[in-house]
This record gives C-alpha cells, structure tokens and sequence, in this order.
C-alpha cells in the first residue's frame, strides 16, 4: 500500500482551508446583499428620466441634455448600489435607503418635467423651462449666482445677528425689570405689529445707503420676535428657582446670568427661528428695491430679461441657503438644550 508523508499531505490541507475560508468570505458577502423595492424602484425612475432626455430630440437649444442624461445613469446605479449594498457600506447605505421613496418621486418628477417641457412642449416656454436649462445655469451663469448668493447672506447675517442681540437684551430687560417693561413695553406694541416692509420708504431716505437702510429692516423683523419670546421665557420663570439661588447667597447679576437667561433659552430659540424666517422674507423684498446685488436682485434682473431658468435656479438656491441657516440654528440649539436635542428634526 502507498504511503503518504506529512510533507504530501500539508499542502493538500492548506488549499482546501484556504478554499473554505474564502467560500465563507463569499457567502458572508453574499448574506450582506439585499435587494431594496424601492432602491431599485428609484434606481428605474432616474433611469428612466435619463432615457427620456436621450429618446425624443428637443424642441429648443439647449446643450447640456446629454450631460444631465448621464448623471441621471450615475445616480441610478449608485442607489440601486447603495441600497443593495446598505449593510456593508454602513450609515451611508442606510442613508440612500430610508431616502429611497423621496428618490423615487424626484425621479419620477424630473421625466415628468423632461417630457412637458424640452420634449413635448406641454407647458409654455419660456416660462417654464426644462431641467437641462436650469442645469445650464449653474454651469455658464454660476460667478454671479455666487457673487449675488455672497451679497445676500453678508446682508442677512449682518441684520440678523444685530436684531438677534437687541432683541435678545430686549427681552431680558423687560422681562427682568419693571422699569424696563413700563418705558419699552408701549414702544414695541406700537412699532412690533407693524410688517417691517412698511418702513421701506422711511428706511431708504433716513439712511445714508440702500445697504444700512435694509440691514436695519432685517432688524426690525428679526428683532420683534426674539423681543417677545425671550420677554416670555424669563417672565415665567419659576419663583422657586430665584428663591433657592437667593438662599444660596445669589447675587441679582448671577440671577440674571445663571438663573433667568438658561431657563429662557427654549423660548430664545423659538424667537431665532420666527425672527429668521420674517428676516429672510424682507431680504428679498429689500433687495428687489433698493440694494442692487444679492439673491433678489438677480430675481428681478432674471425676470426682466425673461430669463426664468436664472429665476429659477436663484430660488433653488434660496432655498438651499434658507435651510441651511435653520440646520445651523438647529445645531446650535441641540448643543444648548441637550434635553431637548432629537425633539424636533429639521
């Protein structure tokens, strides 16, 4: 009978265990595959929109078709990926998923959109145009969309931190102080109420620039709310916590600072968000009439000209920046009042 040495049989054994563990690897790979609905569903979407911009020719010039066809061939196999994929590449994968159905209906919109406008012409143009136009925007017109995007958050920010602090201080006086309430309080029921687009015309001849003339209206709007909420948030404060803070030896700046202002908080931040809304609102308004950069005027220069793919593409970047500002308020809210972080998600 054949002998086998130690030597013959030590390779044999190696490869087979390498072929086990890497059979193991695979399978545990393969385990981590699911295949998602409605990834793939959102993936068929933008396919979809990405075969209509390439099936039918377009009725106008516009050069950027192709360019949008193949990013919509992109974003359908990275969420078909993504989706399928979810528990490998982690948070990211989980992420594309939990937003697969909002994929989906976008998708779906953008054909819809591809369809009525650059294919069939179902809607008017100019006055609604394709997504490759909108498109073209970004990629011809991007300098001075930046440039008026830089104008307008330089102005709001410049208005809204001044309305916030003075309103903020407001606040604390009158709800801290009598003497305060008594002298304040009328003044800010007669001017409060007022829109502060009602003092456009007074604002631009009593002020030496159309720029300070609407950093002070941005203010104004911002000011009112965070005056009234902050004055309500300290007002109701609860007595036992000045009484216990007093037994303590507290002194009244240390019941201001440490006492009253952190109780507040909650309605601070409500005030920021109301006043931040009010101020965007008069941002536009201010820009379209008197300060000749920022987002507003390049509403109004785009719709002069009849160029609604530049009025369109400046209110997709409004809304960007408008959300982006409440994200950040967000965080800075959720760093503040951490008992309150994860009540409500923006």
């Amino acid at each position: 009978m054949p002998t086998y040495s130690a030597s013959n049989a030590a390779p044999f054994t190696g490869d087979h265990e390498t072929a086990l563990v890497a059979g193991d690897s695979g399978l545990h790979f393969a385990g981590k595959l699911r295949f998602s609905f409605s990834g793939i569903a959102a993936g068929l979407a933008w396919l979809t929109f990405g075969l209509s911009c390439l099936s039918w020719p377009d009725i106008g010039d516009w050069p950027r078709t192709e360019a949008v066809a193949y990013v919509a061939f992109v974003i359908a196999a990275g969420v078909v990926i993504a989706t399928t994929a979810r528990e490998i590449l982690g948070k990211f994968g989980s992420g594309v998923q939990q937003r697969a159905p909002w994929l989906l209906a976008l998708g779906g919109f953008l054909t819809l959109w591809e369809l009525a406008t650059a294919k069939f012409g179902w809607l008017p143009l100019p006055f609604f145009p394709p997504p490759q136009s909108i498109v073209e925007v970004y990629t011809d017109d991007l300098p001075k969309l930046f440039d008026s995007a830089f104008a307008s958050v330089k102005l709001q920010l410049g208005g809204y931190f001044i309305g916030a602090a003075v309103g903020f201080l407001t606040g604390v006086s009158i709800g801290w102080s009598r003497l305060a309430g008594y002298w304040v309080h009328p003044i800010l029921r007669f001017i409060g109420p007022l829109p502060a687009t009602a003092w456009l015309p007074i604002a631009f001849f009593t002020f030496p620039s159309s720029w300070s003339a609407s950093t002070f209206l941005i203010a104004l709007a911002t000011g009112f709310p965070v005056t009234v909420l902050t004055w309500s948030g300290v007002a109701s404060v609860s007595s036992a916590y000045y009484d216990v803070a007093r037994t303590l030896g507290a002194k009244p700046s240390f019941l201001v600072l440490k006492v009253a202002i952190p109780a507040a908080l909650p309605h601070v931040f409500v005030g920021l968000f109301m006043g931040l809304g009010s101020s965007f609102a008069v941002l536009v308004v201010a820009e379209m009439i008197g300060v000749k950069a920022g987002l507003g005027w390049y509403l109004q220069w785009a719709q002069g000209w009849a160029a609604y793919a530049n009025m369109y593409a400046a209110l997709i970047v409004m809304s960007l920046l408008c959300s982006g500002a409440i994200t950040l308020l967000f965080k800075v809210r959720d760093h503040l009042l951490v008992w309150q972080k994860g009540v409500v998600k923006w």
